[in-house]
């Protein structure tokens, strides 16, 4: 059963659930990608947590992510090490 860690965060008033996941996420079709993050928004629900799914992983020296278009900004100003000093919860399925 996998298990991820998640950073349950709020800003600016909003709730996202930032779940780290392997680097080989980014080389997945995008379909796969988004049944993914399908399930861990459902996985995350389940475990009552309220917010937008956001995986997060580390490619290279940088963070990558998948987030909505007006949250890209926010993410990019973070480092996958502030990601993970904010880790608070963990998810299976």
């Amino acid at each position: 059963m996998p298990r991820f860690k998640v950073a349950h965060l709020r800003e600016q008033g909003q709730d996202i659930v930032v779940i780290l996941v392997n680097a080989e996420f980014a080389f997945k079709p995008a379909d796969e990608q988004s049944n993914i993050i399908s399930k861990l928004q459902r996985q995350s629900t389940s475990a009552g947590m309220k917010g937008t799914v956001v995986p997060v992983w580390q490619s290279g020296d940088r963070m990558s992510f998948v987030a909505p278009k007006q949250w890209h900004r926010f993410f990019q100003s973070l480092s996958f090490e502030a990601i993970q000093k904010n880790i608070n919860r963990e998810i299976a399925w």
